[in-house]
């Protein structure tokens, strides 16, 4: 490697390395000795052709030393072919050993990325809805993404450079100091001139590059959430695009201004480094010529003494920056680990069983429930705050107990935060009730299958979400194995068949992030579409018409009577028009049953049902729906 490559390695390794001083254990590097267990026989050999690289590296100066010996005492032309030939051997050999190490480096690093992504993304899979809406998703991203890549380097690039570095410097350094010690000493004074400022321009490289990165993550922050749907409606309506574009233009100023100096500091050490080596090429030439010219020297010795300074100080300079590397190795792994290390408050038990054949039942017993605290979790770093939250744990539920018997709908209504959607939330089982229980056919919701419940159990909530995907893709995501006749049949009983016969594209149509390119009612009827396609014999309904129009909700209400025709139901109520026809109605407040009852029942009762009644109608509407 030449001085100007690992001047330019020194420079990366330092803008790019993780300032953390975070100590490490060796449970840590136990750790990371398991993911790498995998490819341990990889990776020896992987770390003996490091070692074969070295060695030829360093033998090259020395068999050209001896062509130039050869040429000068005149020695016969085939000794000269013959060095000249095993230089060219070492050429080769040195290729196909590089070819071969970086196919082992790309193999052991794209396999550990893997290993590292995959163990991550599962493990996020099985953390509850509590951590998501904590997290930051870009944050939560850049640990599969960049923490992943910067612990695969640890193996790919720092591991072998470290080795091939140090044997490199060590037969340069021996031989060096065998054919003239007086001149190796001398080239050594310079040393620090290398060693000092790697050390100090990684500092303030690393600086820079904290505050341009500080300015990019406002701005893509600030990019997402106006080139959003939602995000460009609101800046449209109400922002003021002058001041928009300002604020994003002195951001984007000051990455260009960061950007001009940290190009000149990187330039000038490279060009610094570059030009002590030479100096030193000029010292060995000059002091190694003279000793030469009084034959104290051989001439090829001054050869390979001026070839083998690059061996020298090449790896000196990447050792000098080592530390840094690996450091920023661990810290990457460490992060990685954290959240490895964050415990899922779910988990399926080894005995669990599915749900029983037949009608279902949905039952809460006595149910108490907190939310989990932000310790409990996410992780300081996936908020982007120094400290996490310290609030959280309040009771939200208390004693909630209740019965849908099988084919039944049961509806919930109460004020907004009283706990509807919680109750909702711990039947499909995505939280797990503090004291209580919660039954599914007859079987307390921690005793079944993952899979079984989800199949039993459907929801609906009021943001009718869909993925950046065709109508076909966000349609199998609830039976993968669904045909083409069964995804228009889903769509035919949910109302919605012509439109998308009538889409260029039809199935294949694209819908937009978050479903933006269709009305809210076409999504929350292909939500519907989704949920029959599933067939699932409970069908919980969080608000699903909250934000509809008139003429949307109609359309949506007969695509629910398809989805809850002959099922168990759950149904949390916006509007109370809605629910007159369930057979049992629960009011929620504070986390209670504050009454239950039909819809007959509770107005005459003049109670709490009744108030949210009149508060909500009013006038002849009132008389129109009052019971007769």
């Amino acid at each position: 490697m030449s001085m100007e490559r690992t001047a330019w390695h020194a420079v990366y390794s330092a803008r790019y390395a993780t300032q953390d001083q975070r100590p490490f254990s060796k449970e840590t590097l136990r750790r990371i000795a398991g993911f790498a267990r995998p490819h341990r026989g990889e990776l020896a050999l992987f770390l003996v052709l490091s070692v074969a690289t070295a060695l030829l590296a360093v033998a090259t100066p020395v068999l050209a030393g001896r062509v130039v010996n050869a040429i000068t005492e005149g020695a016969e032309e085939a000794t000269v072919i013959r060095l000249s030939l095993l230089i060219a051997a070492i050429a080769l050999a040195e290729a196909g050993i590089g070819l071969l190490s970086r196919w082992l480096s790309a193999r052991i690093g794209e396999g550990l990325i893997l290993h590292l992504r995959t163990a991550v993304f599962d493990h996020v899979q099985r953390m509850p809805v509590a951590f998501f809406t904590r997290t930051r998703t870009g944050a939560l991203v850049s640990r599969l993404n960049n923490d992943v890549i910067g612990a695969q380097r640890a193996f790919s690039n720092t591991l072998s450079n470290v080795l091939s570095n140090l044997v490199m410097l060590l037969l340069a350094l021996g031989v060096m100091l065998s054919l003239s010690w007086q001149i190796t000493l001398l080239a050594l004074l310079l040393l620090p001139v290398f060693v000092l400022p790697a050390r100090r321009m990684g500092a303030r490289l690393a600086r820079l590059s904290r505050e341009a990165a500080h300015h990019n993550a406002v701005m893509s922050t600030r990019m997402t959430e106006r080139f959003s749907a939602p995000g460009a409606t609101l800046v449209k309506l109400y922002g003021r695009p002058e001041q928009e574009s300002a604020e994003f233009a002195e951001r984007a100023t000051r990455v260009r201004n960061i950007g001009i100096r940290t190009a000149m500091l990187q330039m000038t050490f490279v060009t610094a480094l570059t030009l002590v080596s030479a100096l030193a090429l000029a010292l060995v030439y000059g002091l190694g010529g003279y000793h030469a010219l009084r034959h104290n020297l051989d001439p090829g010795a001054v050869v390979s003494l001026a070839m083998l300074l690059t061996r020298l100080y090449a790896p000196l300079t990447s050792l000098a920056s080592a530390r840094v590397e690996v450091m920023s190795a661990l810290v990457s792994f460490q992060r990685v680990f954290e959240v490895l290390d964050l415990k899922p408050l779910l988990a399926e038990r080894p005995d669990a069983r599915p749900v029983p054949d037949g009608p279902v039942a949905v039952e809460f017993d006595a149910v108490d429930f907190a939310y989990p605290s932000a310790d409990k979790v996410s992780l300081a770093s996936l908020e982007e705050v120094a400290v996490l939250d310290p609030r959280g744990g309040e009771q939200v539920l208390h004693g909630v107990s209740f019965t849908a018997r099988p084919g039944e709908m049961v509806a919930l209504v109460g004020s907004s935060g009283a706990g509807k959607s919680t109750i909702a939330q711990l039947a499909v089982r995505l939280y797990d009730p503090d004291a209580g229980a919660v039954r599914v056919g007859g079987v307390d919701v921690r005793d079944l299958t993952a899979a079984s419940l989800r199949a039993t159990v459907g929801m609906v909530t009021q943001d009718g979400h869909l993925f950046h995907d065709t109508i076909r893709a966000n349609l199998l995501l609830a039976r993968p194995e669904a045909t083409e006749d069964e995804l228009w049949d889903a769509l035919r009983r949910s109302r919605l068949d012509t439109l998308v016969a009538g889409l260029p594209d039809g199935l294949d149509t694209v819908v937009g992030e978050r479903g933006y390119r269709l009305s809210g009612g076409e999504r929350q009827r292909l939500t519907i579409a989704r949920l029959l396609l599933a067939r699932p014999r409970v069908v919980i309904l969080d608000e699903a018409t909250a934000h509809l129009d008139a003429t949307s909700e109609a359309a949506v209400q007969e695509a629910l009577a398809e989805a809850l025709a002959g099922r168990t139901s759950l149904v949390i109520a916006h509007r109370l028009s809605t629910i007159r026809a369930a057979d049992q109605i629960l009011v929620i407040e504070d986390g209670r049953v504050v009454e239950r009852g039909m819809h007959d029942e509770l107005l005459a009762a003049g109670d709490r049902y009744a108030e949210l009644y009149r508060t909500q109608f009013s006038g002849e509407e009132a008389d129109d729906l009052a019971p007769r």
